[in-house]
């Protein structure tokens, strides 16, 4: 099992790849905050295709032939278990190669093929809750999952849709999606997205992203999940709702404290 619940599950790094350049420095970053915290259990995580973005002008990434070797160097390098998307069951085969962890992302969440695709891969598969899901809706898509015979089933809260180019994350949903008995997962950093907001693209509010996370864990969220570049302003995708690098230990340890703290008090009871 990579989910170990006596460590706080951190799935991060870059939006998309774009390049070793990216996710060189990051996964050093990483490296470093394992070393820090034994009580880290951090996955590597980078998409090879956007392939949702709002406009047909939006940059995509890598593909998926680079966007693997990539990820394969980092494993190699690093020895961080690896998580990406991918967008059709085609694709399972390559990326099954190389990744620890096959994600579905939000809009997908309840493609059955897709679902069934991953689950038969023998990877973990972490599927992102969409945006026009309910809580208590995820336990099908779990059903799904286990009728598939997934190895391991992550759920991932990241908001959900409220009006327009707006996002609000629903604190009772941490608990709802618990009584599948699969870990939860906190994505913090697409949950500050504002979907399509900027002029052709999606804008965010990364100041966010702390406040929202401490109280996740406090509800009861088993991991976290965010996006994190060295130069968030410049990345080809997500720069707004990235954590700046340099600030990425002050967060981390930031979240361990409430992870700690929460651990302690459910201990307790």
């Amino acid at each position: 099992m990579l989910y170990d619940p006596e460590k706080l599950l951190l799935v991060a790094g870059p939006c998309s790849l774009e390049s070793m350049g990216t996710c060189r420095p990051v996964a050093e970053r990483l490296a470093e905050l394992a070393q820090r915290w034994p009580d880290l259990n951090i996955v590597f995580k980078g998409s090879f295709d956007k392939a949702n973005r709002t406009s047909i002008e939006g940059a995509r990434g890598t593909g998926l032939d680079e966007g693997l070797a990539i990820l394969a160097q980092i494993k190699a390098s690093f020895g961080f278990p690896i998580l990406t998307d991918f967008h059709e069951s085609h694709q399972v085969t390559a990326v099954s190669e190389v990744v620890d962890v096959l994600q579905i992302p939000a809009l997908l969440c309840r493609q059955t093929d897709l679902l069934l695709a991953a689950a038969k891969s023998g990877k973990a598969v972490n599927v992102k809750k969409g945006q026009f899901t309910a809580p208590s809706d995820m336990t099908h898509v779990a059903a799904k999952l286990q009728k598939g015979k997934a190895a391991e089933i992550w759920l991932t809260e990241r908001g959900s849709t409220f009006g327009y180019h707006n996002l609000v994350v629903d604190m009772r949903g941490f608990s709802i999606m618990r009584q599948t008995g699969h870990p939860v997962v906190f994505d913090a950093t697409h949950s500050v997205q504002l979907p399509s907001a900027g002029s052709g693209r999606s804008d965010g509010q990364r100041e966010f992203i702390l406040p929202l996370g401490r109280a996740a864990l406090a509800a009861g969220a088993n991991g976290i999940f965010l996006e994190t570049h060295p130069a968030p302003d410049r990345a080809i995708s997500d720069g707004p709702s990235m954590v700046p690098l340099s600030e990425l230990a002050g967060m981390v340890e930031s979240f361990l404290q409430v992870w700690r703290l929460s651990k302690s008090l459910a201990a307790e009871k």
